[in-house]
């Protein structure tokens, strides 16, 4: 699973504005993703997105599928996005799951997946010269995947297994309890690996399995995208020769509605034995390109929250009765969480610290941000860390990001300009909406029963 931030997206996407070519500068193009960003939707409904990069012999191919523990919506299934994942590998009549990894090893790849709330991306980096191999065995499995009962079950006991061992970790367990205490009907109330009573069903769940195949791993619901050293010309080609059978599907979730919250909730796991721990997690908008809200939120967390911040200065390096201060709104598709979380020194420094944060979001909604720190806080993000932007698979990884969160691989260009347009007093606006006692879910780890504050 991976967890973004605007933050990071634009640490990725932003090099490349850095090392745009010439004659793009030249013209004016002010896009954040300098490089051309080519779609063709095939009438299947399955969308091909082509990145030419300077990148020669090498090209990343990545299939985002647009549905992830958001879309386990009946009772008794969650975690079966995460679990259909490791099923993906399982193999087909045409190519076992051991030929298959022969064949990425014959071609130079490395291939991987990965959930979370909103998707699944499966990913291959290798040979440009290989990409029809790479279509070829990735057309095959999302078509014609097959697996006996008997592996069906021998993986489930594999996931057990995963959640068991990421279950020890109490951050683990807040972040389950966390989400649970957040969310009443909405689906996001469950974790990606899912609630463990499923997880603990799931070998008896094989026919089910069948039908989540048949209503996700649809053309309609999936995003090609390469990125390197091809044409788009070369991956539509191959996109119709490979891909255009895949039969559309029918099938759409319909996600619960999340009720208005009203008053303080709370999350706690009693451990002695760890570092306490306070994360404060207010309900926050959706992702949408040309919302103020979403871009101001994540200035909010680099300004209150970053290693440059007054507050960070204050409970971590002055007074050091913090190990960590961090703070982000996360890209969703529905209404989420924005979550400020700090790991202390001593425990009995707790509800000083927690007063100490929502005294720093009191004040961001009455003290406009300085022009000239606002402007610098603006530029700090759109060029930290610049030169990750240095392969296919980082502006993949970047770009499917887009692509899940909204289906336009083109939304973190509107963005940017949404972004840029951000002001002190929308600042403030936004702050006032969203940092209320009400809207807000506290969550702890301590050695006290109930966490410790008052």
């Amino acid at each position: 699973m991976k967890y973004f931030s605007l933050l990071f997206v634009f640490c990725l996407v932003l090099i490349a504005a850095c090392t745009a070519p010439e004659k793009e500068k030249a013209e004016g193009n002010e896009k954040i993703i300098p490089y051309p960003i080519h779609q063709n939707k095939m009438e299947n409904g399955l969308n091909v997105v082509t990145v030419e990069y300077p990148s020669p012999g090498l090209a990343s191919f990545y299939i985002v599928v647009r549905a992830g523990s958001r879309e386990e919506i009946e009772k008794g299934k969650t975690g079966f996005a995460h679990f259909f994942e490791h099923m993906m590998f399982r193999g087909t009549e045409k190519y076992s799951k051991e030929q298959y990894q022969e064949i990425l090893k014959s071609i130079g790849a490395a291939a991987n997946a990965n959930t979370w709330l909103d998707r699944t991306v499966y990913h291959m980096t290798g040979n440009a010269n290989m990409l029809e191999k790479m279509f070829e065995i990735e057309a095959d499995r999302f078509q014609f995947l097959k697996y006996s009962e008997h592996d069906f079950k021998t993986e489930a006991g594999a996931v057990k297994g995963e959640y068991t061992k990421s279950s020890a970790s109490p951050y683990s367990q807040l972040r389950e309890a966390t989400v649970n205490a957040a969310f009443d009907q909405h689906t996001y109330k469950h974790t990606t690996i899912g609630f463990w009573d499923d997880v603990v069903d799931m070998p008896n769940q094989y026919d089910y399995s069948l039908e989540f195949f048949q209503r996700f791993y649809k053309p309609e619901y999936a995003t090609i995208l390469v990125v390197g050293d091809v044409s788009p010309e070369t991956v539509n080609s191959l996109s119709e020769k490979y891909f255009g059978q895949w039969e559309r599907g029918s099938y759409k979730a319909e996600i619960p509605s999340e009720p208005e919250q009203t008053e303080t909730r709370f999350a706690h796991v009693q451990n002695a034995n760890f570092p306490a721990y306070l994360s404060l997690n207010y309900k926050s908008p959706a992702y949408n390109d040309q919302d103020k809200e979403v871009a101001a939120l994540d200035i909010i967390a680099t300004l209150l929250f970053s290693e440059r911040s007054d507050l960070y200065k204050k409970l971590v390096v002055e007074e050091q009765k913090l190990r960590s201060l961090n703070g982000g709104y996360f890209f969703t598709r529905d209404p989420y969480l924005f979550s400020a979380s700090a790991s202390f020194v001593n425990e009995e420094d707790m509800q000083y610290v927690k007063a100490e944060i929502e005294k720093a979001l009191e004040e961001v909604k009455t003290n406009p941000v300085d022009a000239k720190l606002l402007a610098e806080t603006k530029s700090r993000i759109k060029y930290s860390f610049a030169m990750d932007m240095d392969s296919p698979s980082n502006i993949a990884e970047a770009l499917s990001y887009a692509i899940w969160v909204s289906g336009d691989p083109e939304s973190f260009n509107q963005l940017y300009d949404t972004f840029q347009s951000v002001t002190a007093e929308d600042i403030m606006n936004t702050a006032k909406k969203y940092f209320v006692p009400e809207k807000m879910t506290v969550a702890t780890i301590s050695s006290q029963e109930k966490g410790g504050l008052n």
